[in-house]
């Protein structure tokens, strides 16, 4: 079997999977759903910023013993070169760093000298080894020069809670210089900074949320001396939220690109989204009337849910490429959940 035979064979299963019938509570009984939601999810083999995405989730939600397997696991498969959770040929640049905050919990929560080390050596990845675009933007991988929108959420709340939130902001000022319409309020997919041209300019949902939650997580982490950071911060998560909400469906989800109606319908961009608002609106940088839009795509998402607590019609792994289910689709439901009972 080849490796697109794999991948077709790997769809096919997961359309079997989102074919289902939904089982999802809401309010007061959803944690039995978020228990199912968390076991898939902790069932499913996990690239590094799976692995990340997944352990992230189960941060936010509380669940610390967990954590620190997981976190154990990555750096079980650290390279030499400082990057978290690698498996086989991953080319991942920034991918490996969405490991880095769950690892330094860990460190904290066990004292465990090794884990901290761990920890130290993906910053030093980051900030000194990792390739860059000429003016200091990181790749997202190791082969190509290619700054790619998946990576705001990867690597810079790493470096925020690491200790550089100077660099997180560096960072994330570079990716909006390269990615960002401003016309659109929306980020494109990736740019190739040898060729100079986007190599895919769509504005992939999936990619916008990835932003949407990874700057929301370093508004954060930003200390109290960079508040002038953070409001300008702050203003470009609301823009990228604006910017999809434009684009939003009647049953509050979205195309896979967001503004192609010939792309597939869904489901994880609803429930990044719905993380951002509850966490900002929690924080107070944005509008509480934000929260109903956020309140309406988690009641889409909740209804996703199938009685197994697959969370169907994500962007679906191992591809992408198609709506199934995956690690990440799993892990921003516990975040949606776990941010909107915070």
């Amino acid at each position: 079997m080849n490796r697109r035979q794999f991948f077709k064979r790997g769809l096919t299963a997961g359309a079997a999977l989102a074919a289902l019938p939904p089982k999802a509570g809401t309010g007061a009984d959803i944690e039995p759903t978020c228990l199912k939601v968390r076991e898939v999810m902790l069932s499913m083999q996990r690239h590094a910023w799976e692995q990340g995405v997944a352990a992230q989730a189960l941060l936010e939600r509380g669940d610390k013993e967990l954590v620190i397997l997981l976190a154990r696991e990555a750096v079980l498969r650290q390279w030499d070169d400082g990057r978290l959770g690698q498996i086989c040929d991953n080319h991942g640049v920034t991918d490996p760093a969405a490991n880095g905050e769950a690892v330094l919990f860990a460190a904290r929560a066990t004292g465990d000298p090794r884990l901290k080390a761990a920890a130290d050596k993906m910053l030093d990845y980051l900030v000194r080894v990792a390739p860059r675009t000429k003016d200091g933007v990181l790749h997202h991988i190791d082969h190509k020069p290619q700054a790619w929108v998946d990576s705001l959420y990867m690597a810079p709340p790493f470096l925020a809670v690491a200790g550089r939130p100077d660099e997180a902001m560096r960072q994330i000022e570079g990716f909006r210089r390269l990615l960002w319409n401003a016309e659109a309020k929306l980020f494109s997919h990736i740019w190739d900074d040898g060729r100079g041209a986007f190599e895919r300019e769509a504005f992939w949902g999936v990619g916008n949320g990835w932003a949407a939650a990874g700057m929301t997580r370093v508004a954060a982490a930003l200390p109290p001396a960079m508040a002038e950071e953070k409001r300008r911060l702050t203003g470009f998560i609301k823009e990228v939220v604006d910017g999809c909400l434009a684009r939003q469906r009647p049953d509050a989800l979205f195309h896979d690109v967001v503004d192609d109606p010939r792309s597939f319908v869904e489901t994880n961009l609803a429930q990044m989204l719905a993380y951002t608002i509850y966490r900002g609106v929690k924080t107070g940088w944005l509008d509480p009337s934000y929260r109903p839009r956020a309140d309406r795509m988690r009641a889409a998402a909740e209804a996703k849910v199938d009685e197994r607590g697959y969370v169907r019609d994500v962007c679906g792994s191992p591809t992408f490429e198609a709506p199934g289910v995956a690690t990440e689709g799993q892990a921003f439901f516990l975040l949606m959940e776990a941010a909107a009972r915070a």
